[in-house]
């Protein structure tokens, strides 16, 4: 996770090119509301809130102020229109001033990042308050069960 961003063509980071899975995306991934609930509630009092890694929105908030960050062309092309348009960036470079936001959130993203230390660090200095990421390590999803049923 420490290395050079290298941006594939639609602009994804990381080992997934969601220029070609993200057309699809929506239809396979959804939010579940108790994992949205926990997400939400972790975020406390925030009004605004910076969504880092932003894909198509599944978790944001709609009653906060939330500002997306994705670096995938197809994915910020494939967000509903009532959520905010996506800015083109990245976790590693934040184009935000320091303390920009009350909180900061990303689902399943940080294993995208090239550099997960300068990612944190950079959701660390634009934020004033709770910093709150969902993931899993993806190396052990294939020993999960329901990979069994449900392969890629």
């Amino acid at each position: 996770m420490s290395g050079t961003l290298e941006r594939k063509a639609d602009g994804s980071a990381g080992d997934a090119d969601y220029g070609s899975i993200g057309v699809v995306y929506k239809n396979y991934r959804a939010a579940d509301p108790r994992i949205a609930a926990f997400v939400h509630a972790a975020l406390g009092g925030a009004r605004s809130v910076l969504n880092i890694g932003a894909g198509t929105g599944s978790y944001e908030p709609v009653d906060r102020q939330v500002t997306a960050v994705e670096p995938s062309a197809t994915m910020r092309e494939r967000r509903p229109k009532e959520l905010p348009v996506a800015i083109d960036a990245f976790a590693e470079q934040l184009p935000f001033a320091d303390g920009a936001f009350d909180a900061a959130m990303g689902t399943f993203t940080v294993h995208q990042w090239a550099n997960l230390a300068g990612g944190l660090a950079e959701a660390r200095r634009v934020t004033r308050g709770p910093v709150v990421f969902l993931t899993c390590d993806p190396t052990l999803l294939k020993t999960y069960w329901l990979f069994e049923m449900h392969p890629r």
